[in-house]
């Protein structure tokens, strides 16, 4: 007698399970309830205070996409300002069972940060340096699965460039304030995203629902 489909299913759903459990497993994202609520009160109670050069929630939460879909795990951010973006990654991380770096050369933004990472329940995420990201970032290992780049925008290739090396195949570079028409000028973004467009092993896109995100994504060495 044949047997019903949904058994075959199952049978077969048991042998791929078998054969590869941790690509399986490893595409769970955590869960946390209690965290979700406690990130999510705080995004409600500020989301008309983020006026110290942080990003519009609509690109917080495109960052979040990106981190959970893809399951990043690795997260470099430069320019932390008073943490908004960085609440964002770092939620995005305690689903996938990450950590990011972030960060910020102004020692009162920076303080400002840490007070919000600890308020929002993520601080355990977050390793938030206190430092130039000019001198820092280049001596940063990694290796990185995604990065944010969101501060001086006339060093945004300079940063990349420190960086690339450091960022895995399949990995992510985004940077924010970008759009299509700076492929015009000369300035600090549109070299940048001139740059990255021109890489062969780099597929780029420009989101422009908020501030101005490109995305990169590395597909070779």
């Amino acid at each position: 007698m044949e047997k019903p489909n949904h058994q075959i299913r199952l049978i077969v759903f048991a042998i791929l399970f078998t054969l590869f459990p941790v690509s399986l497993s490893s595409q769970t994202l955590i869960e946390n309830p209690e965290l979700d609520k406690k990130v999510k009160a705080f995004l409600e109670k500020h989301k008309n205070q983020w006026y110290d050069m942080n990003v519009p929630g609509i690109d917080g939460q495109l960052l979040f996409d990106i981190i959970t879909e893809n399951h990043y795990k690795s997260a470099l951010e430069i320019g932390t300002s008073t943490g908004h973006s960085a609440i964002w990654i770092a939620w995005a991380l305690s689903k996938t069972g990450g950590k990011l770096i972030t960060i910020e050369v102004n020692e009162k933004r920076y303080n400002i940060a840490l007070k919000n990472f600890e308020e929002a329940g993520l601080s355990d995420y977050i390793n938030a340096r206190l430092a130039d990201a000019h001198t820092l970032v280049p001596k940063l290992k990694g290796p990185f699965d995604f990065v944010f780049s969101d501060a001086d925008k006339g060093w945004y290739k300079n940063y990349f460039i420190s960086v690339n090396p450091n960022l895995k195949v399949g990995g992510c570079f985004t940077a924010h304030n970008i759009s299509e028409r700076q492929t015009r000028y000369r300035s600090g973004q549109g070299e940048f995203l001139n740059y990255i467009k021109g890489l062969s092993n780099y597929e780029t896109t420009v989101n422009s629902s908020g501030g101005g995100v490109s995305i990169s994504y590395k597909k070779a060495k």
